[in-house]
């Protein structure tokens, strides 16, 4: 059993499905929480679940489909990829910023949205990020997940059009870990209207990047 109160009006009332938080739920509380989307016809998005506790909930419900590089699970059948460019690109400063990345392209994949992961991009070899800016040009929605000193959106977002959700993560040595440091560099920036989310908030920026692409939808051009 478990005291959770699921916001299943959520698709209804802000056009994205309810997520669980899994890394401070036991397998018991999430095993139970379940069911309860599936019986509400829902997809079901758990996050920040650990391997030893996603192979327990999957030995308990043979059904739920295990995400290890985004360390989640969902339970449901997710969208169709939709056809044509991606509407958003997810960057990252260096390979060991993978989860976050996975964590936020799974959470846009679970509302239908077309993703383009972009890796090791990371400012430390700038050529990697300019080869790559073409590849850009056809996303409507920019994500750049960063740790150490979190220098990847700021310079993006100097480069391109688009808006650019920063994504602060706990990588890095000394003062740069737990990412402090790169949320403390991305909220400094000096790049107009960059937007910063919570360390290692890939989900966070996922449904920012959801918010801004159903405003620019709703959006319609005045009649003369």
């Amino acid at each position: 059993m478990t005291d959770a109160r699921l916001d299943l009006q959520r698709r209804d009332r802000l056009g994205m499905v309810e997520a669980v938080w899994g890394e401070h739920k036991t397998v018991d509380q999430i095993a139970a929480i379940l069911p309860r989307f599936a019986a509400a016809g829902e997809l079901a998005l758990v996050t920040r679940v650990s391997p030893d506790k996603a192979a327990a909930v999957l030995e308990r419900i043979p059904e739920v489909t295990v995400h290890e590089q985004a360390a989640a699970l969902t339970l449901g059948t997710l969208p169709s990829s939709p056809k044509g460019a991606a509407e958003v690109a997810v960057l990252s400063g260096g390979s060991s910023d993978r989860r976050v990345v996975a964590e936020a392209c799974l959470a846009l994949r679970c509302h239908g949205v077309g993703v383009d992961p972009v890796m090791d991009v990371g400012v430390a070899g700038l050529h990697r990020l300019l080869n790559a800016l073409p590849r850009l040009n056809s996303a409507r929605v920019l994500i750049a997940c960063a740790g150490m000193e979190g220098a990847l959106p700021t310079v993006l977002a100097g480069l391109v059009p688009q808006p650019v959700i920063a994504v602060p993560v706990s990588v890095g040595y000394g003062v740069s870990a737990g990412g402090r440091a790169a949320l403390d560099g991305m909220l400094a920036s000096c790049a107009p209207g960059l937007v910063v989310v919570n360390i290692d908030n890939g989900y966070g920026a996922a449904m920012a990047a959801l918010r801004m692409l159903r405003s620019a939808q709703a959006v319609r051009p005045r009649s003369n």
